[in-house]
């Protein structure tokens, strides 16, 4: 269904529950809160679930919109979620009732009752600016958290993924009223020492393969303390090693918990990330994708390899 059946939809709809995914980013939380925000405006009764894996960058903007523990939703919407796997543990009990799913990722499953998924779209936000204009007037609140969401996963309009729409819908935003100054400067221009420091010891870690065309580095829970990271000082850390001149392909393992990684991949033209990574069960786009692995650093990075050689021969 395209975006003008959702409005028409959420028109008719009350008592709705908003779900984000598990390892939140801003796309997520940005949609989720701003669709929840648009809801109320029309008098409807609306809230998100709190995700207990946000960080501190993102939980204010959850502020006044999480559901109370009683809340019986009559209709479950999840934002910028590909699979119904990727969903917090406190939304499991939703799990096969989903009515809609709200999408840009190609990846998408079609897991719920209803699907808008729209992969041309850099952010699932844009795709929530779409639904949220057809409702009724985007407010600067609602503004600003669409803001968050697009320049988030652009990498602040950087990132390949970016799009003629993608600025028009930003430049759209800012007329409204959005805070684009404060979002930029909170997401994008501002560090912590640790995050520095991890920064630092990433570029003693990295491997580069491939003529120096991909970089890969591994950032252990040991490298993470060492530096004194937390949470939201990992936010985004996969794009840093993609500044490094020459390289196209970026490969970033983080150990969650033991024998357990996030793995992420962002590539230039010539790989297809959202290819490789589904060899591994996981998914995303051309250009940004990641999977979990579940066994050794060495496993994990052997297992990734392979995959990115098992595309590329397919080229």
């Amino acid at each position: 269904m395209d975006y003008r059946l959702v409005a028409d939809r959420l028109r008719v709809t009350d008592q709705i529950l908003i779900l984000t995914h598990r390892r939140p980013d801003g796309d997520t939380i940005g949609c989720g809160t701003a669709l929840c925000h648009g809801l109320r405006n029309l008098g409807k009764c609306a809230y998100v679930l709190f995700n207990s894996d946000a960080h501190d960058l993102f939980t204010p903007y959850f502020e006044g919109l999480t559901a109370p523990e009683d809340f019986s939703p009559q209709f479950v919407v999840t934002v910028d979620t590909a699979a119904i796997d990727l969903i917090p543990d406190n939304a499991q009990h939703w799990a096969t009732n989903i009515d809609l799913s709200i999408d840009h990722h190609g990846s998408n499953t079609g897991y719920a009752k209803e699907n808008c998924v729209d992969p041309s779209c850099a952010a699932c936000g844009e795709l929530m600016y779409h639904i949220l204009k057809e409702l009724g007037p985007v407010t600067e609140p609602i503004a600003m958290l669409l803001y968050v969401a697009i320049s988030t996963d652009t990498g602040c309009f950087v990132f390949s993924n970016t799009t003629p729409q993608t600025h028009r819908i930003a430049a759209d935003l800012m007329e409204i009223g959005c805070a684009h100054e404060w979002v930029n400067k909170r997401h994008f221009r501002t560090k912590s020492l640790a995050r520095l420091q991890l920064e630092s010891l990433l570029t003693q870690e990295m491997v580069l393969l491939d003529g120096g065309r991909t970089v890969m580095v591994a950032i252990t829970l040991d490298l993470i303390a060492q530096a004194g990271a937390n949470e939201e000082d990992l936010e985004n850390i996969a794009s840093v090693l993609e500044h490094l001149k020459g390289v196209e392909n970026a490969l970033t393992l983080r150990e969650l918990r033991p024998e357990e990684y996030k793995i992420s991949l962002r590539t230039g033209r010539s790989l297809n990330a959202s290819a490789v990574c589904a060899l591994l069960g996981g998914g995303g786009h051309p250009s940004a994708a990641g999977c979990t692995f579940l066994g050794t650093l060495e496993q994990a990075k052997d297992a990734m390899l392979r995959a990115i050689a098992q595309v590329q021969e397919h080229l």
